[in-house]
């Protein structure tokens, strides 16, 4: 069977172990012992570290039924990416980022998210949670952890284009369901979490669901906790660098619901900015550019 069929690859590798060549063998074992830091190698520092050419590592990833090496990397990386310790992710960032040019390489790296995000992002879906944002009853977002920042981000420009979005403060687990204390049907409950996932976020989603709120949910892969557990769910991708994962990718995300939606409410977008601005001037909330 191609591992790409299986969801665990180290479980194909420990099934096939037996049936690899004696190169192959020594791959899986190292893969199999030290994922979490194989999951973020290239192909050429895999191979060193069991020396075995870069070649032979890439066409054991193909025969596995990976689309190159990438492929294998990924299938890695999934797995581990919800499980590494802070401390892991410093030691795993050894393998991921040239330590000579720390700038090039993040940079570069939140280029490759964009990108890869672009490339992948379902318009259907994105449609449908437009739709949903500018339809829906009140707005509950929810973002815990490092996802505080998107969540609150996402409330502000929201809560200038339309009324009812609240924003779940991350305080006491308790409080959380008591800022929801109404929500219902006609509501809708935004969900976003990146690894590692917060299960207070995925918790407050479920009860929402109950309730009978329409749920969105934005998270980074398919085999998010919150993928399974909302009606529409958009991805960003987020991938590690060191002990943070890169939000540059989901603030793109929440850029673009936040002009489709203005722009979907074209006249009321225009009304509520030309108050906002009269507002801002009033009380001097910007410097102004006079003399």
């Amino acid at each position: 069977m191609k591992a790409k069929e299986k969801k665990d690859i180290l479980s194909v590798l420990e099934n096939q172990l037996v049936h690899f060549s004696k190169s192959q063998r020594v791959i899986a074992r190292y893969i199999l012992d030290n994922y979490d830091k194989a999951a973020f190698m290239t192909a050429s520092r895999l191979g060193e570290a069991v020396g075995v050419s870069e070649s032979t590592v890439v066409r054991f990833a193909a025969e596995l039924g990976y689309r190159g090496y990438p492929g294998m990397k990924k299938a890695l990386q999934e797995i581990v990416r919800n499980r590494l310790t802070a401390v892991e992710r410093i030691e795993a960032a050894e393998n991921t980022v040239d330590t000579q040019d720390v700038l090039k390489a993040v940079l570069r790296a939140d280029v490759n998210n964009l990108q890869a995000t672009l490339d992948e992002i379902d318009q259907t879906s994105f449609n449908a949670a437009v739709e949903q944002i500018c339809t829906a009853n009140k707005i509950y977002i929810i973002g815990m952890r490092t996802s505080t920042t998107l969540a609150k981000f996402f409330w502000f420009y929201l809560n200038l284009l339309r009324e009812n979005v609240y924003v779940i403060q991350d305080t006491a687990a308790s409080e959380a369901y008591e800022q929801m204390l109404r929500v219902g049907e006609g509501d809708l409950v935004i969900g976003i979490s990146f690894p590692r996932y917060s299960q207070r976020t995925v918790d407050a989603v479920k009860f929402a669901a109950g309730r009978g709120a329409a749920t969105l949910g934005i998270t980074d892969v398919k085999s998010s906790p919150l993928s399974e557990l909302t009606g529409v769910c958009l991805y960003a991708k987020s991938e590690m660098v060191s002990f943070l994962d890169s939000l540059v990718a989901p603030m793109g995300l929440l850029n673009a619901l936040i002009v489709a939606i203005g722009l979907r409410n074209r006249e009321q977008t225009f009304q509520n900015f030309r108050m906002l601005e009269e507002i801002w001037a009033d009380h001097r909330v910007y410097q102004s550019n006079e003399s």
